[in-house]
Parts: structure tokens; C-alpha cells; sequence
């Protein structure tokens, strides 16, 4: 490849982003312009490589990891065109880059149409959940009952010094671990719950777990159901439990407080200083929209159904990118058939 102006580039050129390379910054203009000087203009020599071939090569850990180790400044690393160009990398031959890159532009288009369904699955169970239970709220049929009626709300044990360590340590659930629609266990903290302590702060499958505070108020109030990730789990004051009642279905509770979080119900309850807190008791006193058992069950099953297919979504784009990876193993070992090329200038 060769730099063909200093900033000019023209539809199909690659621009890459000189400062910072870790951030990976890179893409292919589709229309002719100028490009700020934090930028190089890069074009493929079709002699070496193809231009279909190039962003992907240039996207590649191979590539990457080049350009930052030949980075220089420490607060601002910054790519000088001129030790670029002298890079020397092993290149597929053409039959081969062309045949890699339309398999990879295939995987590519795969992808962002994944990532298409997954955004409009989105939309769709925001604005299912927005329509049900605004339909709910205006109906003068439907009871309006506070939260704490409906269920058990407790929030929970405060970590201190003193419960780092002793002869009941169990694992326990904070904010960090719950997010919308889902528990995450990768980092899952324990401490010291006395024997009495525990039947309170014990977590049961069908608890609702809601974030109590946040720095972030648009985040207050998100919640997951638990199911059992972690046996034996209590759980700390920067989440309130939610425990539903006979009258109420748990999808259901967690559907409305999702509602609640989507149209800043929880967000103007929460009180603030460097930190939004819910708070357990304003929570309890929050009016929930109650119907009949039957009803309640329809709105779970519906926005259940949309739930369920975003992950399927999520999972097949992810091994998408697996499968984009081992396509373009080659460019980390170097071996692709071809012999190590400088880029001309």
C-alpha cells in the first residue's frame, strides 16, 4: 500500500487513525474529501495486496500490534508515516487475499445484519413494554398497589471491616453483578454472615434483585432475576431484594421495573448526592399497576418471547466474530504462503 496524499483521499482509500493505535481507529472512505492530520491516507498497491483485502489485513492483531509498538510519545502516542512505511509484513498471494476478503466481507455483512435484528428486537420490547404498561396505568380497572404490598422489599447487608472475614463466609451479589435482565458472576465477592444474618440476607430463585445506587441515575433501579447462579448467595446494601407475593407474577414485578427504569420513574424517585440511591422504603411505596393473574401472565409471555431471542442473536454475532478470527489466523503468524513486503511509498 502506499500513502497517496498527505490528507486528500478518495472513495475506497483506507483512513487510519496515526494517534493512539490502541484505539484501533479505521475505515473506508466511501466518498472523496480531506481527512484531518491526525490521519493517514492509505491506498492499496494492487501489485501487493488487493483493496478488498486491505482494511481487513489492517484490522488484524498482526497489524495492530505493530502499529502501536512503532508508536512514539507517551501522552499522545503518535505514527510516523515514514517508520510505517518501512514495516515489513507476509502477505497471501492475490488468489488467496481474494478469497480471504470476500469470505470476510461475508461474515462482515452476517454480522451487522445480526447486529440489525438484535437493535429492532430491541426497539420492539421497549416499546411493547412502554404501550402494556402505559395501558395498564390508565386503566381505571386495574388496582394501582404499593410495591411493598405485593412482595417482600429488604435492602441489604452493609460490608464493613469487621464481616471481611469469619466462620460463616458466603458468597454475595452487589451492583456490579446485576444488570438488565441478568446476573453476571465473573467477579462474585464474599464475606461473613452470621448464622442469624443468614435466613434475611439469603437470596431464593425468583428473587428480583434492583441496583439501590448508582453514579448514574439512568441505571438506579436496573434489575435481573435470580436463579440460582450462586447457590448460597446473600446479598449487599447497594441492591434491594424484591420478593414476589401470591398476587404477583415475578416476570411480571420485573417487567414493571424495568418500565420504571426506562421512563425515569426510578430515576426521579432516586435521591442524589455524589451518589443516586433508590432506596428501599421509596421503592415499597411505589404504586404497581395489578392485574388479574391471566393478564399478567399474557404480558410476561410476550415480552419473555422477545427476551429470549436476543440472546440467540447476540450469541451467533459473537461466534461470527470467532469465525472472523480464525479466518484471519494467518495475518498473526505470518505464514499465509507469501513473503515479508515493506509498505511502498
Amino acid at each position: 500500500m502506499f500513502r497517496p496524499t498527505k490528507l486528500r483521499f478518495r472513495a475506497g482509500d483506507v483512513i487510519f487513525g496515526r494517534r493512539r493505535a490502541y484505539q484501533r481507529k479505521l475505515g473506508v472512505a466511501d466518498f472523496d474529501g480531506i481527512c484531518s492530520a491526525h490521519g493517514l491516507v492509505l491506498r492499496a498497491n494492487r501489485e501487493v495486496v488487493l483493496p478488498a483485502f486491505l482494511p481487513f489485513f489492517m484490522q488484524s492483531d498482526l497489524f495492530m500490534e505493530r502499529a502501536e509498538s512503532i508508536s512514539v510519545g507517551s501522552l499522545s502516542p503518535t505514527i510516523n508515516w515514514k517508520t510505517l512505511a518501512e514495516q515489513e509484513f507476509a502477505l497471501p498471494p492475490l488468489d488467496e487475499q481474494r478469497r480471504m476478503a470476500n469470505l470476510l466481507m461475508r461474515i462482515e455483512a452476517a454480522s451487522r445484519a445480526l447486529q440489525d435484528v438484535h437493535a429492532a428486537l430491541t426497539t420492539l420490547r421497549k416499546s411493547t413494554l412502554m404501550h402494556s404498561f402505559g395501558q395498564l396505568l390508565a386503566d381505571p380497572a386495574v388496582r394501582q398497589v404499593p410495591v411493598g404490598q405485593v412482595g417482600e422489599v429488604l435492602l441489604g447487608r452493609q460490608r464493613a471491616p469487621q464481616h471481611e472475614d469469619g466462620p460463616s463466609m458466603r458468597p454475595y451479589l452487589r451492583a456490579a453483578n446485576v444488570f438488565d435482565g441478568y446476573i453476571d458472576t465473573a467477579d462474585v465477592k464474599s464475606m461473613n454472615f452470621s448464622a442469624s444474618e443468614f435466613p434475611r440476607y439469603s437470596l431464593q430463585d425468583g428473587d428480583i434483585l434492583l441496583n439501590e445506587g448508582n453514579s448514574s441515575r439512568k441505571v438506579v433501579g436496573r434489575s435481573a432475576i435470580f436463579r440460582d447462579e450462586v447457590p448460597g448467595a446473600c446479598f449487599q446494601n447497594t441492591l434491594v431484594r424484591f420478593r414476589p407475593g401470591p398476587e404477583i407474577l415475578t416476570l411480571y414485578a420485573h417487567q414493571y421495573f424495568r418500565y420504571c427504569v426506562y421512563t425515569g420513574t426510578f430515576a426521579a424517585m432516586a435521591k442524589s448526592t455524589s451518589i443516586a440511591h433508590l432506596g428501599a422504603q421509596s421503592l415499597a411505596r411505589l404504586p404497581m399497576p395489578l392485574p388479574g393473574k391471566n393478564r399478567q401472565l399474557e404480558l410476561s409471555r410476550r415480552l419473555s418471547a422477545i427476551d429470549s431471542a436476543l440472546p440467540g442473536t447476540a450469541d451467533r454475532e459473537k461466534r461470527l466474530r470467532t469465525l472472523k478470527t480464525l479466518v484471519g489466523e494467518p495475518f498473526r503468524r505470518e505464514t499465509a504462503g507469501g513473503s515479508p513486503r515493506s509498505i511502498p511509498r
